[in-house]
């Protein structure tokens, strides 16, 4: 399993980029949480397959068909599991 943490800035918020996100993560069966940061970006910490999070991180790049991705900082980690994926608030 790999867990990564990411960062993804542009129009981001108020264009339905979490609940895409969600539906996303849910159907590659990526586990984690996902919240609006202060600044503006998105913050992610996702847990899977090397492929779905390859997937998901392809995803995040393109993001919600409202949103304008400008860039998607990618940090790998070792730690936590997840049961499941999460938007918090």
């Amino acid at each position: 399993m790999t867990t990564v943490n990411l960062i993804v800035k542009g129009k981001v918020q108020g264009v339905f980029f979490r609940a895409e996100a969600k539906e996303n993560a849910d159907k590659l069966g990526v586990k984690g949480w996902i919240k609006n940061q202060p600044d503006g970006n998105v913050e992610i910490m996702a847990k899977g397959s090397q492929e779905a999070i390859d997937a998901f991180i392809a995803w995040c790049r393109k993001g919600s068909k409202r949103a304008a991705v400008t860039d998607v900082i990618v940090t790998p980690l070792h730690l936590e599991d997840f049961g499941s994926f999460d938007i918090i608030r």
